[in-house]
Protein backbone atom coordinates (compact mmCIF):
# COMPACT_ATOMS: atom_id res chain seq x y z
CA UNK A 1 0.00 0.00 0.00
CA UNK A 2 2.92 2.60 0.32
CA UNK A 3 4.85 1.43 -2.77
CA UNK A 4 6.36 4.31 -4.60
CA UNK A 5 6.39 6.55 -1.36
CA UNK A 6 8.98 8.56 -0.21
CA UNK A 7 10.89 7.12 2.98
CA UNK A 8 9.75 10.19 5.36
CA UNK A 9 6.40 9.18 3.63
CA UNK A 10 6.78 5.27 4.45
CA UNK A 11 7.87 6.15 8.23
CA UNK A 12 4.82 8.09 9.13
CA UNK A 13 2.04 6.44 6.78
CA UNK A 14 -1.15 5.69 8.32
CA UNK A 15 -4.45 4.45 7.63
CA UNK A 16 -7.23 6.84 8.58
CA UNK A 17 -7.21 10.47 8.73
CA UNK A 18 -9.06 12.71 11.34
CA UNK A 19 -12.67 14.07 10.64
CA UNK A 20 -12.71 17.73 10.62
CA UNK A 21 -14.63 17.89 13.57
CA UNK A 22 -11.92 16.06 15.45
CA UNK A 23 -9.36 18.52 13.94
CA UNK A 24 -11.42 21.60 15.22
CA UNK A 25 -11.14 20.23 18.34
CA UNK A 26 -7.68 19.64 18.29
CA UNK A 27 -6.94 23.37 17.50
CA UNK A 28 -9.79 24.45 20.49
CA UNK A 29 -6.95 22.12 22.82
CA UNK A 30 -3.29 23.40 21.75
CA UNK A 31 -1.62 26.83 21.70
CA UNK A 32 1.65 26.09 20.02
CA UNK A 33 0.05 26.45 16.44
CA UNK A 34 2.56 26.76 13.31
CA UNK A 35 1.00 27.66 9.91
CA UNK A 36 2.92 27.73 7.03
CA UNK A 37 1.65 29.13 3.54
CA UNK A 38 2.22 29.01 0.35
CA UNK A 39 1.11 30.81 -3.06
CA UNK A 40 -2.32 28.70 -3.21
CA UNK A 41 -3.52 31.13 -0.20
CA UNK A 42 -2.40 34.22 -2.02
CA UNK A 43 -4.18 33.16 -5.44
CA UNK A 44 -7.42 33.65 -3.88
CA UNK A 45 -6.24 37.29 -3.49
CA UNK A 46 -6.03 37.71 -6.73
CA UNK A 47 -2.40 36.90 -7.37
CA UNK A 48 -0.98 34.24 -10.22
CA UNK A 49 1.16 31.21 -8.42
CA UNK A 50 4.27 32.02 -10.78
CA UNK A 51 3.85 28.69 -12.27
CA UNK A 52 -0.28 28.90 -13.00
CA UNK A 53 -1.06 29.76 -16.53
CA UNK A 54 -1.10 33.33 -16.94
CA UNK A 55 1.90 34.04 -14.16
CA UNK A 56 5.42 35.56 -14.23
CA UNK A 57 7.12 32.15 -14.82
CA UNK A 58 5.45 31.94 -18.21
CA UNK A 59 5.80 35.46 -19.84
CA UNK A 60 9.64 36.09 -18.18
CA UNK A 61 12.20 33.38 -17.89
CA UNK A 62 14.14 33.62 -14.22
CA UNK A 63 16.74 35.79 -13.67
CA UNK A 64 19.13 34.50 -11.18
CA UNK A 65 21.10 36.37 -8.52
CA UNK A 66 24.26 36.47 -10.14
CA UNK A 67 23.14 37.22 -13.57
CA UNK A 68 21.51 40.40 -11.69
CA UNK A 69 24.77 41.42 -9.87
CA UNK A 70 26.60 41.36 -13.09
CA UNK A 71 24.67 42.53 -15.77
CA UNK A 72 22.90 45.57 -16.48
CA UNK A 73 20.52 43.90 -19.10
CA UNK A 74 19.58 41.15 -16.46
CA UNK A 75 18.74 43.95 -13.91
CA UNK A 76 16.27 45.91 -16.38
CA UNK A 77 14.82 42.49 -17.36
CA UNK A 78 14.28 41.48 -13.65
CA UNK A 79 12.72 45.34 -12.91
CA UNK A 80 10.25 45.16 -16.53
CA UNK A 81 8.86 42.00 -14.66
CA UNK A 82 8.53 43.75 -11.38
CA UNK A 83 7.05 46.60 -13.20
CA UNK A 84 4.32 43.72 -15.50
CA UNK A 85 3.02 42.48 -12.17
CA UNK A 86 3.51 45.79 -9.06
CA UNK A 87 0.01 46.96 -9.43
CA UNK A 88 -1.85 43.49 -8.95
CA UNK A 89 0.67 42.71 -5.96
CA UNK A 90 0.12 46.43 -5.11
CA UNK A 91 -3.62 46.28 -4.84
CA UNK A 92 -4.29 42.73 -3.76
CA UNK A 93 -6.39 42.59 -0.66
CA UNK A 94 -5.85 39.46 2.28
CA UNK A 95 -8.60 37.11 2.17
CA UNK A 96 -10.64 34.73 4.73
CA UNK A 97 -7.38 32.60 5.31
CA UNK A 98 -5.07 35.34 5.85
CA UNK A 99 -7.33 36.31 8.59
CA UNK A 100 -7.88 33.33 10.00
CA UNK A 101 -4.67 32.98 10.82
CA UNK A 102 -4.66 36.18 12.25
CA UNK A 103 -7.35 34.94 14.41
CA UNK A 104 -5.39 31.68 15.62
CA UNK A 105 -2.53 34.49 16.72
CA UNK A 106 -5.76 36.86 18.60
CA UNK A 107 -6.88 33.57 20.26
CA UNK A 108 -2.92 33.09 21.69
CA UNK A 109 -2.82 30.32 19.70
CA UNK A 110 -0.17 30.82 17.10
CA UNK A 111 3.44 30.15 17.98
CA UNK A 112 4.54 31.76 14.01
CA UNK A 113 3.67 32.18 10.45
CA UNK A 114 6.31 31.14 7.75
CA UNK A 115 5.53 31.66 4.01
CA UNK A 116 6.73 31.12 1.25
CA UNK A 117 5.23 34.02 0.02
CA UNK A 118 6.44 37.93 -0.92
CA UNK A 119 3.11 39.43 -0.91
CA UNK A 120 3.37 40.83 2.32
CA UNK A 121 -0.94 39.80 2.41
CA UNK A 122 -0.42 38.52 6.43
CA UNK A 123 1.20 41.60 7.46
CA UNK A 124 -1.90 43.80 5.55
CA UNK A 125 -4.34 41.46 7.41
CA UNK A 126 -2.85 42.49 10.72
CA UNK A 127 -0.49 39.86 11.87
CA UNK A 128 2.72 41.46 13.92
CA UNK A 129 5.96 41.10 12.26
CA UNK A 130 7.21 39.41 15.31
CA UNK A 131 5.22 36.36 14.62
CA UNK A 132 5.78 36.18 10.61
CA UNK A 133 8.77 34.69 8.95
CA UNK A 134 8.86 35.34 5.24
CA UNK A 135 11.46 32.99 3.82
CA UNK A 136 11.32 34.16 0.15
CA UNK A 137 11.67 38.06 1.27
CA UNK A 138 9.44 40.27 0.49
CA UNK A 139 8.30 42.45 -2.84
CA UNK A 140 6.94 45.49 -0.58
CA UNK A 141 10.37 46.63 -0.11
CA UNK A 142 13.11 47.13 -2.15
CA UNK A 143 17.02 47.21 -0.65
CA UNK A 144 20.18 48.60 -1.61
CA UNK A 145 22.91 45.73 -2.25
CA UNK A 146 25.63 47.98 -0.75
CA UNK A 147 24.09 49.72 2.01
CA UNK A 148 21.85 48.21 2.69
CA UNK A 149 18.87 51.33 2.91
CA UNK A 150 15.63 50.28 1.83
CA UNK A 151 12.95 51.77 -0.20
CA UNK A 152 8.90 51.97 -0.80
CA UNK A 153 8.58 50.47 -4.06
CA UNK A 154 6.33 53.06 -5.34
CA UNK A 155 9.10 55.26 -4.91
CA UNK A 156 11.48 53.53 -6.76
CA UNK A 157 9.13 52.09 -10.02
CA UNK A 158 7.62 55.73 -10.61
CA UNK A 159 11.62 56.07 -11.97
CA UNK A 160 10.87 53.24 -14.64
CA UNK A 161 9.80 54.92 -17.29
CA UNK A 162 10.65 54.81 -20.81
CA UNK A 163 14.09 53.09 -21.53
CA UNK A 164 15.10 52.87 -18.41
CA UNK A 165 18.63 52.01 -16.51
CA UNK A 166 18.22 50.14 -13.85
CA UNK A 167 17.44 52.17 -10.61
CA UNK A 168 20.08 52.45 -8.45
CA UNK A 169 20.76 53.95 -4.36
CA UNK A 170 19.99 57.50 -3.83
CA UNK A 171 22.63 57.59 -0.81
CA UNK A 172 25.54 55.15 -2.19
CA UNK A 173 24.84 54.49 -6.11
CA UNK A 174 24.60 50.71 -5.27
CA UNK A 175 22.49 48.67 -7.51
CA UNK A 176 18.82 47.98 -6.05
CA UNK A 177 16.36 44.94 -6.07
CA UNK A 178 13.50 43.99 -4.90
CA UNK A 179 13.61 42.15 -1.28
CA UNK A 180 13.09 38.95 -2.52
CA UNK A 181 15.14 35.97 -2.64
CA UNK A 182 15.82 35.60 -6.27
CA UNK A 183 17.18 32.13 -8.32
CA UNK A 184 20.98 31.59 -6.86
CA UNK A 185 20.84 33.47 -4.57
CA UNK A 186 21.33 31.93 -0.84
CA UNK A 187 18.14 31.96 1.46
CA UNK A 188 18.15 34.39 4.58
CA UNK A 189 19.93 32.88 7.92
CA UNK A 190 17.72 34.80 10.64
CA UNK A 191 14.47 33.79 8.56
CA UNK A 192 15.38 30.08 7.78
CA UNK A 193 16.50 29.64 11.87
CA UNK A 194 13.25 30.92 13.01
CA UNK A 195 11.79 28.74 11.05
CA UNK A 196 13.51 25.75 12.54
CA UNK A 197 12.65 27.05 16.04
CA UNK A 198 9.20 27.74 14.92
CA UNK A 199 8.73 24.26 14.08
CA UNK A 200 10.46 22.13 16.53
CA UNK A 201 8.19 24.25 19.23
CA UNK A 202 4.84 23.48 16.90
CA UNK A 203 2.15 21.02 18.92
CA UNK A 204 0.05 21.20 15.68
CA UNK A 205 1.65 22.47 12.16
CA UNK A 206 -0.77 23.44 9.58
CA UNK A 207 -0.07 24.01 5.58
CA UNK A 208 -2.23 26.34 3.72
CA UNK A 209 -1.71 26.21 0.26
CA UNK A 210 1.56 25.36 -0.57
CA UNK A 211 2.82 22.84 -2.68
CA UNK A 212 5.71 21.83 -1.00
CA UNK A 213 7.96 21.30 -3.52
CA UNK A 214 10.20 23.82 -2.90
CA UNK A 215 13.89 22.95 -0.53
CA UNK A 216 14.64 23.53 1.81
CA UNK A 217 11.27 25.03 2.89
CA UNK A 218 9.04 21.84 1.91
CA UNK A 219 10.82 20.29 4.70
CA UNK A 220 9.59 21.54 7.75
CA UNK A 221 5.84 20.21 8.02
CA UNK A 222 8.27 16.38 7.96
CA UNK A 223 10.28 17.50 10.47
CA UNK A 224 7.44 18.79 12.66
CA UNK A 225 5.71 15.40 11.80
CA UNK A 226 8.84 14.19 13.29
CA UNK A 227 8.56 15.99 16.53
CA UNK A 228 5.41 14.73 17.61
CA UNK A 229 3.00 17.33 15.70
CA UNK A 230 -0.48 17.22 14.28
CA UNK A 231 0.00 17.74 10.59
CA UNK A 232 -2.94 19.21 8.26
CA UNK A 233 -2.40 20.05 5.18
CA UNK A 234 -5.25 22.42 3.36
CA UNK A 235 -4.94 22.57 -0.22
CA UNK A 236 -7.08 22.49 -3.92
CA UNK A 237 -5.10 20.26 -4.85
CA UNK A 238 -3.19 16.38 -3.70
CA UNK A 239 0.11 17.04 -2.51
CA UNK A 240 3.54 14.58 -1.77
CA UNK A 241 3.03 14.58 2.29
CA UNK A 242 -1.10 13.91 2.40
CA UNK A 243 -0.56 10.68 3.52
CA UNK A 244 1.90 11.46 6.13
CA UNK A 245 -0.78 14.02 7.58
CA UNK A 246 -3.72 13.49 10.31
CA UNK A 247 -5.90 15.91 7.94
CA UNK A 248 -5.93 16.52 4.41
CA UNK A 249 -8.56 19.11 3.18
CA UNK A 250 -8.49 19.21 -1.15
CA UNK A 251 -10.96 22.38 -1.60
CA UNK A 252 -11.22 26.13 -1.71
CA UNK A 253 -8.56 27.60 0.99
CA UNK A 254 -11.05 30.82 1.92
CA UNK A 255 -14.43 28.37 1.75
CA UNK A 256 -12.63 26.39 4.34
CA UNK A 257 -11.16 28.40 6.59
CA UNK A 258 -14.39 30.10 6.68
CA UNK A 259 -16.54 27.02 7.83
CA UNK A 260 -13.50 26.16 10.19
CA UNK A 261 -13.31 29.33 11.77
CA UNK A 262 -17.13 29.07 12.98
CA UNK A 263 -16.39 25.50 14.32
CA UNK A 264 -13.96 26.67 16.58
CA UNK A 265 -15.15 29.13 17.33
CA UNK A 266 -18.42 27.55 18.67
CA UNK A 267 -16.53 25.16 20.17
Amino acid sequence: MTRGLSSPCRLFYKLAMMTVNEFAEKIRQHDQIVVFTGAGISTESGIPDFRSPGGIWTRYRPVTFQEFMSSEAARIEAWKRRLDGWEQYKNAKPNVGHYFIHSLDAKGKLVGLITQNVDGLHSVAGLPDEKIVELHGSNRKVICLKCSRTYDPDEVIKRLIGDFASPRCNACDGILKSATVSFGQAMPEAAMRQAQEWTAQAKVFVVMGSSLQVQPAASFPVVAKRNGALLAIINREPGPLDEIADFVHHGAIGEFCGRFGEMIADG
